[in-house]
């Protein structure tokens, strides 16, 4: 259940430092040219507020979920981290994209299993759902995979994964969240924890209604 003192909020200058910090506290096994920075963060408050959200403890920045807008094609989805954020600018947000990335979720250790991840997931989709697009898209790491890579293969272990046989921080999460997996990026980011794979995973926003034209208005 999601815990009642912790409180969603749209991003904000005056966070841009604490979600810095929030990056090497969450990741610490990526590399550090993968991490973003305060610039960054500043950045998605210029090009899309709405949809880029904090998880605050009273005053403390204990959560991030942070995307754009995109027009991804499914057809050619291989792409790294880095290509598709623009280095961690979202530069790429196109606000008529019909796609929302997830460029990233993230909760302090300390607050982990407090209802946190699921809270930002919906913050997500109902952007989508008030903006009419199609659905969510990402790169899914698979921390995990490190304690298998020696025995079987990633096609492997994000099949037991996905069929409950094996457990993934990360993806079996999401795949609760209501994401299904649709493909492996190769080389999506620099991190040893899932031997830089990520999976292409999808929510589809169910009540996308494809006779509402994409305008770039956004809501108050």
């Amino acid at each position: 259940m999601p815990d009642d003192s912790i409180r969603i909020d749209r991003i904000k200058p005056k966070y841009g430092k604490a979600l810095e910090q929030l990056q090497r506290d969450c990741f610490p096994t990526l590399a550090a040219d993968e991490l973003m920075r305060e610039a960054h963060f500043l950045k998605h408050c210029r090009l899309f507020p709405e949809g880029n959200f904090v998880a605050l403890a009273g005053d403390r920045v204990v959560g991030l979920g942070s995307g754009f807008l995109i027009d991804f094609d499914f057809d050619h989805a291989q792409h790294s981290f880095q290509e598709i954020i623009d280095g961690g600018s979202y530069s790429n947000h196109d606000p008529l994209g019909d796609w929302y990335y997830g460029g990233d979720i993230s909760v302090h250790p300390d607050y982990r299993r407090r209802g946190i991840g699921s809270s930002l997931y919906a913050a997500r989709k109902g952007i989508v759902q008030e903006l009419n697009r199609k659905g969510i898209v990402a790169g899914g790491l698979i921390p995990g995979f490190a304690e298998y890579q020696d025995r079987i293969t990633v096609r492997q272990y994000v099949d037991r994964v996905v069929a409950g046989q094996l457990h993934d921080s990360t993806l079996s999460f999401q795949l609760g969240r209501g994401f299904v997996v649709r493909g492996l990026l190769e080389d999506y980011i620099n991190d040893a924890a899932s031997d830089n794979w990520a999976t292409l995973i999808v929510w589809e926003n169910p009540d996308f209604k494809p006779d509402r034209a994409a305008t770039g208005q956004t809501p108050n």
